[in-house]
């Protein structure tokens, strides 16, 4: 059997009104992006004309707006999942926004907000952590806070002020 490769591709299995439905109902119960409805169109085999026409129905009625979808996306990771910024980033990338669209729902969310954030999973971080010395210690928690996508600023200054550890 040969494999499905874009020059041979077979007709599409969903019409585009089934993807119309499919994706109203689905933007209409949850917050989606466009990278993620184009996403979703190319793997039902759409053709790109299709795509453009649904694109522009979505997002005229509101049902995908990339900045509200940003701004909720950003306050979820950094509430729930307590991701810094550059972690947050490289999601917004993977997900197709744009640049501009991803600084600007950043750029409303003070530093400060990161280091409230970071400050308590350093200090439980550093309790649950052995290491030999000082500096091995501070190494660790810098690998971890960096894996988290905090910035090198914040690290150090948490890791540079342990008294204000809760």
């Amino acid at each position: 059997m040969r494999r499905q490769t874009p020059t041979n591709r077979q007709p599409s299995a969903v019409s585009e009104e089934q993807a119309l439905a499919r994706l109203t109902t689905l933007c209409a119960n949850a917050e989606h992006c466009s990278g993620e409805m184009l996403d979703k169109m190319n793997r039902w085999g759409l053709g790109e004309e299709a795509q453009a026409r649904i694109m522009q129905h979505l997002i005229n009625n509101r049902y995908v707006d990339d900045e509200r979808y940003c701004r909720a996306f950003v306050r979820d990771k950094m509430e729930y999942c307590q991701w810094g910024r550059r972690k947050i980033e490289q999601a917004l990338y993977a997900k197709h926004i744009n640049r501009e669209t991803r600084n600007a729902a950043l750029d409303e969310i003070d530093d400060d907000a990161f280091v409230a954030i970071l400050r308590p999973l350093i200090a439980a971080k550093r309790r649950q952590t052995k290491a030999k010395s000082e500096y091995e210690m501070t190494m660790k928690l810098m690998r971890f806070a960096a894996s988290r996508g905090f910035t090198i600023d914040q690290i150090r200054q948490c890791i540079d002020a342990p008294e204000d550890y809760p």
